[in-house]
């Protein structure tokens, strides 16, 4: 049943930009034709190559195309052995002995030739999610991976590409674009050396499966996602929310109905999201400010008791104030019961 115009439709119904589809993950099974492995999906019943029909769905669409790729995977038979491993001994003597007969170095090469495939044969690609390292006793980072290699190759190959920051390479000013933090909100947005850096925050629809789950029982709500979006977006960030279809193709009707509600709220209020970013004043506590220039863009989350304050903005610097989904224009009060207190702006 998969038929990637209609996603490609419903994504853009909901107001989407850009889609990071998952190429491999940890299990490391191929979505793509990849000549590297028959752990794919041409070797299964539906004999296809899942990757190129949606990354056409999608650019016909005017939606830009990433690709998730893991680092990971528990299937080579080279790829060494470690604490993450789920299919590995757990005494380090006996993963050390297993590993004498796997070579990470055909595993590196493997990992070189499949992006080669992915980012040659399906035109530009604007973003590349490596993931994940994790350096240490028993762990694997950059070395492991050869994330110098791989970014370069990535830049090569695609030069207007964005990477994110999972390859180990952080302390590096070339070998990332993006900071991903995963299921959670940064604070105040992220900062390397007291620095701004652009961060993309990704969330699942249901709970915290990745994938989907037929029992899946705790589907945040469209209200949550979209308070979840303004608060990415005040806070100088992108949000990369999961959709995981059925084994069939289908994408959950939950999903689809919280889409529906998320697209209805973006066609009127969308200008408060798009090139969108901090507003340089002070949260308020019952909503979140987004800017463009000099448009400041303020979600209320809950109604005022009276006129509503703007931290840090002074009446007379405001040319006006409008709804945002109708144009109707808000009064600017100046009553007697706000202004005369000192502590009111």
């Amino acid at each position: 049943l998969y038929n990637p115009k209609q996603w490609a439709a419903y994504a853009k119904a909901a107001g989407v930009k850009y889609m990071v589809v998952t190429t491999k993950h940890h299990e490391g099974f191929c979505m793509w034709d990849t000549k590297y492995t028959d752990f794919k999906v041409t070797n299964t019943p539906y004999g296809k190559d899942l990757i190129g029909p949606l990354v056409e769905a999608f650019r016909a669409e005017g939606i830009r195309v990433g690709f998730y790729y893991s680092l990971i995977d528990w299937h080579h038979p080279d790829f060494t052995y470690d604490r993450q491993h789920p299919n590995g001994p757990r005494d380090p003597k006996e993963r050390a002995e297993a590993n004498k007969s796997r070579d990470m170095d055909k595993y590196r090469q493997y990992m070189k030739n499949q992006l080669t495939e992915l980012l040659t044969q399906y035109g530009q690609i604007d973003e590349l999610f490596l993931d994940f390292s994790y350096p240490g006793k028993d762990g694997k980072g950059h070395e492991d991976w050869d994330s110098e290699g791989l970014i370069k190759l990535a830049r090569e190959l695609q030069p207007q590409i964005i990477i994110n920051n999972r390859s180990d390479l952080q302390d590096t000013s070339w070998g990332w674009d993006f900071l991903t933090p995963e299921q959670y909100i940064p604070y105040e947005g992220l900062k390397i050396n007291g620095e701004n850096v652009p961060w993309e925050m990704c969330q699942t629809f249901d709970g915290r499966s990745w994938g989907y789950s037929r029992d899946g029982q705790t589907w945040k709500s469209a209200r949550q996602l979209i308070v979840m979006l303004i608060e990415a977006v005040s806070k100088g960030g992108n949000l990369l929310l999961n959709v995981g279809p059925d084994a069939r193709g289908n994408i959950p009707p939950q999903s689809l109905e919280i889409l529906r509600q998320i697209g209805a709220w973006m066609k009127d209020n969308s200008q408060s999201i798009y090139g969108c970013g901090k507003a340089g004043l002070e949260k308020p506590d019952n909503g979140r400010i987004t800017r463009r220039g000099n448009k400041l863009y303020y979600h209320l989350f809950e109604n005022t008791i009276g006129p509503m304050p703007l931290p840090g903005v002074k009446a007379e610097e405001v040319e006006y104030v409008r709804y945002l989904a109708t144009g109707a224009e808000v009064p600017i009060s100046n009553s007697w019961t706000h202004s005369n207190f000192p502590d009111i702006v």
